[in-house]
């Protein structure tokens, strides 16, 4: 459920990417409501993972959220529910009457990346567990943690040139 959170969220983010030749020629209207259904579909993924994990280690009496792993894990899950939330105030921005349209853009894409570095590094977590590292290792672990870096490397570049590197025009 991890890997399906992982590259649901990384193609909702890209979504907006101008190198997505996929969604490129879709209105900005679609495009919106691509990114929407994606991230419900991996907010469903996270939240299915952790019942399903949690209901586990009941089961087989073991504890759970004690590992780094599973704290960063429930916290992205957490982080990820108020994420999407926020982005709510996105599809009413009428209802947020102090705040205008690009300073929520804005605020939604840096907390979204937030929410994304956090489920990178939880997924980088669980492949140093035990059981991760006894499964894969060799140049395959190597290769295999390359993955969450370089998406990493590649949605912080999305989100920086479209939110936070943009030339503003001077009136």
């Amino acid at each position: 459920m991890s890997l399906a959170f992982s590259f649901l969220m990384t193609e909702a983010v890209l979504t907006f990417s101008p190198e997505s030749s996929l969604l490129q020629s879709l209105s900005r209207k679609a495009k919106v409501r691509f990114h929407w259904v994606l991230q419900l579909l991996s907010l469903t993924c996270a939240v299915l993972g952790l019942a399903i994990i949690t209901y586990n280690k009941y089961l087989n009496g073991k504890d759970h959220f004690v590992t780094w792993h599973g704290l960063t894990g429930l916290v992205t899950v957490l982080y990820a529910s108020m994420q999407c939330m926020g982005g709510l105030a996105l599809l009413y921005p009428k209802l947020m009457k102090n705040w205008t349209l690009s300073k929520l853009k804005l605020y939604h894409a840096t907390s979204g990346l937030i929410g994304y570095l956090l489920g990178c590094g939880s997924l980088m977590l669980g492949m140093c567990s035990l059981w991760f590292t006894m499964s894969v290792s060799g140049v395959s672990w190597y290769l295999t943690m390359l993955c969450p870096i370089l998406t990493s490397l590649v949605v912080m570049n999305q989100v920086s040139n479209a939110y936070l590197y943009r030339k503003r025009i001077q009136p």
